[in-house]
């Protein structure tokens, strides 16, 4: 049944467990024979209820075909097409990266920062960069209001027009808004756009590194980045903070070795509160920081003496009263206009020469 398995085609599911787990993991074997049976993934204990079932031979054949494609290396979530990421079913393929656990340590870390954003009435603005099949974005928009409290605006982007596919089926599926963008890092962004939150799991390995081989079958694209595998880690600490907020954070998934070089890049850069994170593996798997603080309220200064009340001069008009004058009864506050009315001129559209002024009232 299996190539290199000289045994009869398996007549029950307990067959076909055995004959499978002489070329794969047990758990995959398991996995990948629900799949063939076209039932949940979660039924792993139906298996072992219904092991004397017999196989029927359309599903022993794709099964068998499943288990040579996973002896080739192929990731499992590909062979199903899907992947649970922070408990969101993800359509994956060979098209992104298959998501790993180890990036919800950068999901919870953003989370937190989201929590920490003060209490506004305004969208929080986050932006994934390199968003493969959207699971870091997806994730965020998903919880991201309720660990801030306000409604969370994700854009992400991808140099990739088959991992946005990707992306955007994955969004219509689960229902959640995502705004997608095609382009290199920040080259998609409108100048002077600007978000509370930068979160990315670029390509961070070295094009050199002898563990590629096993990673064959997924996006080299979404793997390497230069001789050190730091390129795409250096391209977006030196971006950010023309695209951070105030205050805003810049977090980046990396490799398990690469925490104090992506630390110093940080530094250097001139980011705050530089940190690192741990996995479930306990290596430091991703690195932040804050961008530039937002500057203080500039208080006015306080009067040393208190003015003398006296009568307003008649050369002081109801609307433009003179400093430290007493207000006329019928003085009526400022118009503030709306954001409506005001236009935004291009440079093939010259705005209109200003009104003259209105001469000053002479005094008498």
């Amino acid at each position: 049944m299996f190539s290199g398995v000289d045994q009869p085609p398996p007549a029950t599911l307990a067959q076909a467990l055995a004959q499978a787990r002489t070329r794969i993991d047990a758990l995959d074997a398991q996995m990948l024979l629900l799949h063939a049976l076209c039932r949940p993934v979660h039924e792993r204990a139906w298996l072992l209820a219904h092991d004397r079932d017999a196989l029927d031979p359309a599903a022993a054949a794709r099964y068998a075909a499943l288990v040579e494609r996973r002896a080739a290396g192929e990731p499992l979530a590909y062979l199903r097409g899907e992947r649970e990421f922070f408990s969101l079913r993800l359509q994956v393929d060979a098209r992104v990266l298959d998501p790993r656990p180890d990036t919800e340590t950068l999901v919870h870390w953003a989370l937190e920062r989201l929590a920490a954003c003060p209490a506004s009435s305004a969208p929080v603005r986050v932006l994934d960069l390199g968003t493969g099949s959207g699971a870091i974005a997806l994730a965020l928009a998903h919880a991201g209001r309720d660990a801030s409290g306000r409604t969370v605006d994700v854009s992400a982007v991808d140099a990739s027009t088959d991992a946005l596919a990707v992306a955007a089926a994955n969004a219509q599926h689960l229902g959640l808004p995502l705004r997608l963008l095609h382009g290199d890092w920040f080259a998609p962004l409108a100048p002077g756009e600007r978000f509370a939150l930068i979160v990315s799991n670029p390509p961070y390995i070295a094009e050199g590194d002898a563990h590629l081989g096993a990673l064959r079958h997924e996006p080299t694209m979404a793997l390497t980045s230069g001789a050190d595998g730091l390129d795409a880690l250096r391209h977006i600490v030196r971006g950010a903070s023309a695209h951070l907020q105030p205050g805003g954070w810049l977090l980046l998934e990396h490799g398990w070795d690469q925490a104090q070089a992506v630390r110093e890049l940080l530094q250097a850069t001139g980011f705050n509160a530089v940190q690192s994170r741990h996995d479930l593996a306990g290596h430091a798997r991703c690195s932040g920081a804050a961008g530039q603080a937002p500057e203080p309220a500039r208080r006015r200064p306080t009067p040393t003496h208190a003015p003398a009340t006296r009568r307003p001069h008649r050369a002081e008009t109801p609307d433009r009263p003179l400093p430290h004058a007493t207000p006329a009864k019928n003085h009526k506050p400022p118009i503030c206009l709306q954001p409506a009315t005001i236009r935004v001129f291009t440079n093939a559209e010259p705005a209109p020469p200003l009104p003259p002024r209105r001469p000053a009232p002479q005094r008498q």
